[in-house]
C-alpha cells in the first residue's frame, strides 16, 4: 500500500520537473502556453493528492473532507505540510483556468504559475519528500 503513495509522489516530482522546462520556453507561444497551463492543473491534481495522502497516513488527520482540495489545503496548513496561503488562490487559479475556453486568462496567469506557483511546489515537493522519508523509516 505504502508504494501506492510514493507512485502518487514520484509523479508529482516528475511533474513538476516538467513544469519547470517551461521557465525555459517563449510563453508568448499560444501551444507552449497551454501546455504550460495543463500541466500546471495536473501538478496542482496531484499535489493535493499527495498531501491527502500524507495527511491521512502519516499526521493521522482523518477528520475532513478528504475528496476536498480546499478541505485537504486547510489540513495540510495545519500540520504544516504548506505554510503560505497562495494555495487557496492557486486553488482558485486552477478552477478558473480550466474553464479559460479563449486562453485569456491563461496569458494573464502564465508568468503566476512559472513565478508563484511552482516554487510553491518545489517546496512542497521538499516537505513531502522528507514526510515520506520519515514515513520508511517507521
Amino acid at each position: 500500500m505504502a508504494e501506492k503513495y510514493m507512485e502518487r509522489y514520484e509523479s508529482f516530482a516528475k511533474s513538476v520537473e516538467s513544469l519547470k522546462r517551461a521557465r525555459e520556453r517563449d510563453l508568448s507561444d499560444e501551444f507552449v502556453l497551454s501546455g504550460t497551463v495543463q500541466k500546471f492543473c495536473l501538478t496542482f491534481d496531484i499535489s493535493w493528492k499527495v498531501m491527502k495522502d500524507l495527511l491521512v497516513h502519516y499526521h493521522g488527520v482523518g477528520d475532513f473532507a478528504t475528496g476536498s482540495p480546499r478541505e485537504t489545503l486547510r489540513a495540510a496548513a495545519g500540520v504544516g505540510l504548506i505554510a503560505d496561503d497562495r494555495w487557496m488562490t492557486m486553488l482558485k487559479d486552477r478552477n478558473n483556468l480550466s474553464h479559460d475556453y479563449d486562453g485569456s486568462l491563461a496569458a494573464e496567469k502564465g508568468d503566476v504559475i512559472l513565478q508563484v506557483y511552482l516554487p510553491l511546489f518545489e517546496a512542497f515537493g521538499e516537505q513531502a519528500k522528507n514526510t515520506f522519508s520519515r514515513m520508511q523509516r517507521l
